[in-house]
């Protein structure tokens, strides 16, 4: 499709987009909008550099990769570089999300129609001072072109809405959400229960839940929670571009050491359902399941054609970009903690006072993390007890990986609608995450 100058490599991602916004609050529509846009990002490589380029004018494109090119030195070599031996040559049309699966082919008015069927939920409970209701969508089709000769096609898509609120009774507020997404339409038809749950839930939480009593506890986290631990405290920590040049990192990341408890397995994979499904990522590599930890040892991290260059490793296929505006990075798609063999029951016996974190507002850290419930519990006797008021949970990455104790057989992938993960400029990427309920033996929680 294109001509690709000799002694570069290039390469060309063309991007499809159409998404969809609709934000309703306390009943009042204040946005109702589509937007469809074609836009190209174009990279050049002479071994030494990378020349950059986008543009929503495709007919430009050519041209811009013969400006690039001029700014690039000729290399006769060029196809020898370690870094352009690492890329793949997928070729052929890998589109999922066609036809009556197309979400970009749904009538707006058909789409708010969904988001409103879940409003008269928030409405009738008496503690609701404040809500806001959103739905959103995305279907990309990415067309990747290199001078090596891929030639790709392949789309991605996702779908969610979040029912926001704030609850008031007496001096106590909370604010709280339902927040789901998936690939296709279908995933958040018809949830009304689970809606009124997480309603009803939060209702009983702010008319009971007392401060927690500074102090370390044995802690039970949700998929929720355990998800996100996995994406903030370890993911990124897994992202090997932070460690190019970084002998320290090296030493301490280095493949084969035992990082946590010999129970516990995280992976990262594009290829799982939700938000995070990107079965090719931005240089056009296939995605594959990665194993970060297996069975406690530090066995593999995330990579761009970049950085497996440098560590002399395998490409992974997390290469991805927010947009057609951006380079490629290092990035996340689907990251989890895998299940293990215990009830839920299980894994509590024995706890005779801990914490059990359900869902949360935020998490984030690296050395050190912190995850800032929004709904916890006390654990006594080895049940589930009154709910409790918690600032954050915190810990040391090492301490709690390898304090790890106990896994279900339960086991969850989460997609949010809203947010997403951040990384330099590029923000924010939609990501997945989950788990099984994870034990902790200690946590610091205040």
């Amino acid at each position: 499709m294109f001509d690709f100058p000799e002694y570069v490599y290039s390469d060309v991602r063309v991007e499809e987009v159409s998404n969809s916004n609709i934000v309703v609050t306390l009943g009042r529509t204040d946005n109702m909008k589509e937007q469809k846009y074609v836009a190209a990002f174009i990279r050049i490589f002479d071994g030494e550099r990378w020349y950059f380029s986008s543009t929503t004018d495709l007919n430009s494109v050519q041209g811009e990769i013969y400006r690039l090119a001029d700014l690039a030195k000729k290399n006769p070599s060029i196809e020898a570089n370690q870094i352009v031996q690492k890329f793949q040559v997928n070729k052929g049309s890998f589109l999922r999300f066609e036809k009556s699966s197309d979400i970009s082919t749904i009538p707006l008015k058909e789409k708010r129609d969904i988001l409103s069927t879940y409003f008269p939920i928030v409405e009738e409970s008496g503690l609701v001072r404040f809500w806001r209701g959103q739905y959103v969508d995305q279907r990309v089709v990415k067309s990747f072109f290199s001078s090596k000769g891929a030639d790709l096609k392949f789309d991605y898509q996702r779908v969610g809405f979040r029912m926001l609120y704030q609850m008031a009774d007496g001096e106590e507020q909370l604010m709280d959400r339902f927040d789901l997404a998936g690939n296709e339409l279908e995933s958040i038809k018809e949830l009304a229960e689970d809606v009124r749950k997480s309603v009803e839930a939060s209702e009983y939480f702010i008319r009971n839940a007392k401060s927690v009593i500074p102090g370390r506890y044995p802690v039970v986290l949700s998929p929720e929670a355990a998800g996100v631990f996995a994406h903030e405290s370890f993911g990124h920590k897994s992202e090997s571009d932070f460690m190019l040049g970084d002998e320290t990192m090296m030493k301490e990341w280095k493949i084969g050491r035992m990082v946590g408890s010999e129970i516990l397995s995280i992976v990262d994979d594009g290829n799982k359902p939700g938000v995070g499904n990107v079965v090719f990522d931005d240089e056009g590599t296939k995605a594959e399941e990665t194993y970060l930890i297996k069975n406690g040892c530090l066995s593999g991290r995330l990579h761009s054609a970049e950085t497996a260059a440098a560590l002399d490793e395998e490409l992974t296929g997390n290469a991805r970009a927010v947009s057609f505006e951006f380079e490629p990075v290092v990035r996340m798609t689907t990251t989890y903690i895998l299940p293990g063999r215990l009830s839920f029951d299980e894994l509590l016996s024995g706890i005779k006072e801990g914490l059990y974190v359900d869902s949360l507002n935020h998490g984030s850290g690296m050395s050190t993390f912190t995850l800032a419930p929004c709904r916890a519990y006390m654990i006594r006797d080895g049940k589930i007890a009154e709910p409790v008021k918690i600032s954050v949970v915190t810990g040391s990455v090492f301490q709690t990986l390898n304090e790890i104790e106990g896994l279900t057989e339960e086991f969850k992938l989460l997609s949010f609608a809203l947010g997403g993960c951040g990384k330099m400029e590029q923000y924010p990427l939609p990501v997945g995450f989950g788990g099984p309920y994870v034990r902790i033996r200690s946590l610091n929680a205040h």
